[in-house]
C-alpha cells in the first residue's frame, strides 16, 4: 500500500530556520509542510503590503529556498507554505529568480482568501461580520479593520499540486490544510470521504506546531533527550486514512502516546465537533497505538459533513497600549513594588491621566501563576512591569514619563529602567467571524 511521507519544519513565523533544511536535505520525506501565519501576522503583512505594493509575505521562505533549493531538486521534496501572506504573486516572483531556466519549477499560487478590500461588496451580498463569540456587530470596527483572511478549503492545495506544482503557496488556508492537501492529491480523497478526511486534518493538526509534538513543550521535559537536536515531526499516511507519527531519524526529542495526546489536546473546542472548511472530526473517535521506538499509530478517525461557512480572522486597531518595568530588589522587594506601583499610578491620577484598562504585574512572584504557587518566602528582588490601554495617544505616552522618576523619588532599591522609556504602540484585536462559503471564489494557478 501507497504510504506518503509529511513533514513539518515550521510551526510558526520564527520557528527554528535549521529544521527544515535538515528536513529537505534528509531524504526521508516527500511533502514539508511550513506554517508561517498567526491572526496577529496577517495584520502585520498587510500592513506592509499598503506601505509597499511588493511587500506582504514571509522573506524568510524565500531564504529558506534559496539556502535548500539543490535538496529540493535532488531529494523532490515538494513544499507547502502559507508564506504568501497577503501577496503570494510577489513572493511567487522572489522565489523564481533563484531558480535558473534549465531547473524549470513550478510554484502553486493559491488566491481568494483575502478579502480585506471585498469586505463592503461582501456585506452587500449577505454577509454580516458579527462577532461569533460576542455576537458583536460588525459596524463597530468596520473602520478600523487591517486584515480579514478566510480559512479556505484544503482542495485548493491539492488543486495546486494536481496542476504540477513543486512548492505550492498560500495565504489563510488552515494549518492541518498544509498536511491534508497533498494527501487529497496523492489519494484521491472526495469531499464526501468525510473519515478520511478528518484523519488526514488530525495528523495535520498533530504536526502544524512542528516540534510541540516531538518533546517540545512536553509536561515530561526532563525525559526528552537531546532537547538541543530535536527532531521535528513526520507522518507516515496510507491511503485507508491509517497513519504514524515519528521524527528525523538520528535527532532528539521524543514521540511517543503522550507527547502525541499533549499536543492533540493543543487549541481543542468541542473534542467531537473539531471544524475545519473540509470536514468536522471527532477527536474522541479514534485509537492511539504507541509502537515504542519514536513511532505512534492512528487509526479510526471519524468524520461528518463540515458546516456551509468558513472562518474569518479579521484584525482591528482597537487603541493604544504601553508598559514599562523596574527592578527592585533588597528586604521587603514585594511590598517596595507594591508601594512603588500605588505611587506611580496616584502621580498619574494627580496630574489627571486615567486610563480604559491598567495592569500591574510582579514578575517572578505571581504574574503567571497568581495564587496558585506557595508564597510565603517572599524573593529578595522583583520585577514591577505596569501597564495601560487608552484610545488616546497622548495619554498612553504620558504614562511612560512617569516611570523613571520613581527610581529616586520612591523607596530605596528600585533600580532597571528596562528598554529606555514606555511609548505608545497600536494594539491590533483578533475579531472571529463566518462567511457563507457561496460568497467565497479562490483561485489557483501555476507560475
Amino acid at each position: 500500500m501507497k504510504t506518503v511521507k509529511i513533514a513539518n519544519g515550521q510551526g510558526f513565523w520564527g520557528d527554528s530556520i535549521e529544521a527544515p533544511k535538515k528536513l529537505i536535505k534528509s531524504g526521508e520525506i516527500n511533502y514539508l509542510t511550513l506554517d508561517y501565519l498567526a491572526e496577529v501576522t496577517m495584520s502585520i503583512m498587510q500592513k506592509q503590503k499598503l506601505k509597499d505594493p511588493k511587500s506582504g509575505y514571509a522573506k524568510d521562505f524565500v531564504e529558506l529556498i534559496k539556502k535548500t533549493k539543490k535538496d529540493i531538486i535532488k531529494n523532490n521534496v515538494k513544499i507547502i507554505a502559507n508564506a504568501g501572506g497577503v501577496n503570494p504573486i510577489e513572493c511567487s516572483k522572489e522565489i523564481l529568480k533563484l531558480f535558473s531556466n534549465k531547473e524549470k519549477i513550478k510554484i502553486g499560487i493559491i488566491e481568494g482568501d483575502d478579502i480585506f478590500t471585498n469586505i463592503s461588496s461582501l456585506i452587500k451580498d449577505g454577509a454580516d461580520f458579527k462577532n461569533m463569540d460576542t455576537g458583536q456587530k460588525f459596524d463597530i470596527i468596520k473602520d478600523q479593520v487591517y486584515s480579514a483572511n478566510v480559512y479556505i478549503d484544503s482542495y485548493t492545495i491539492s488543486k495546486a499540486l494536481d496542476m504540477g506544482a513543486d512548492i505550492v503557496l498560500a495565504g489563510r488556508v488552515t494549518d492541518p490544510g498544509l498536511a491534508l492537501g497533498p494527501m487529497i492529491h496523492e489519494f484521491g480523497w472526495k469531499k464526501n470521504d468525510y473519515d478520511l478526511l478528518a484523519s488526514g486534518t488530525l495528523a495535520g493538526h498533530i504536526i502544524e506546531c512542528g516540534a510541540q509534538c516531538t518533546g517540545g513543550n512536553y509536561s515530561d521535559w526532563e525525559n526528552v533527550p537531546n532537547l538541543d537536536d530535536i527532531g521535528y515531526p513526520i507522518i507516515n499516511v496510507e491511503k485507508n486514512g491509517k497513519f504514524s507519527v515519528t521524527k528525523m531519524k538520528n535527532s532528539g526529542g521524543l514521540v511517543n502516546k503522550q507527547t502525541i495526546s499533549e499536543q492533540i489536546l493543543y487549541e481543542m473546542g468541542d473534542p467531537q465537533n473539531y471544524i475545519s472548511p473540509d470536514v468536522k472530526v471527532d477527536f474522541t473517535s479514534f485509537k492511539i497505538t504507541d509502537n515504542l521506538n519514536n513511532s505512534v499509530s492512528i487509526n479510526g478517525v471519524k468524520g461528518s459533513k463540515p458546516t456551509n461557512t468558513y472562518k474569518v480572522s479579521i484584525s482591528y486597531f482597537a487603541g493604544y497600549k504601553a508598559s514599562g518595568q523596574l527592578t527592585i530588589s533588597g528586604p521587603n522587594a514585594i511590598k517596595k513594588a507594591k508601594l512603588t506601583a500605588d505611587i506611580i499610578w496616584k502621580r498619574l491620577k494627580n496630574a489627571g491621566f486615567e486610563y480604559e484598562n491598567t495592569s500591574t504585574e510582579f514578575l517572578g512572584y505571581n504574574s503567571c501563576h497568581k495564587d496558585i504557587i506557595d508564597q510565603k518566602n517572599e524573593p529578595n528582588e522583583v520585577v514591577l512591569r505596569l501597564g495601560v490601554k487608552d484610545q488616546s495617544k497622548e495619554k498612553v505616552n504620558r504614562f511612560g514619563m512617569e516611570i523613571a522618576p520613581v527610581i529616586t523619588s520612591g523607596p530605596p532599591g528600585v533600580t532597571g529602567f528596562s528598554g529606555g522609556r514606555p511609548k505608545a504602540q497600536p494594539i491590533v484585536a483578533y475579531w472571529p467571524t463566518l462567511i457563507s462559503k457561496k460568497l467565497v471564489k479562490t483561485k489557483v494557478s501555476i507560475i
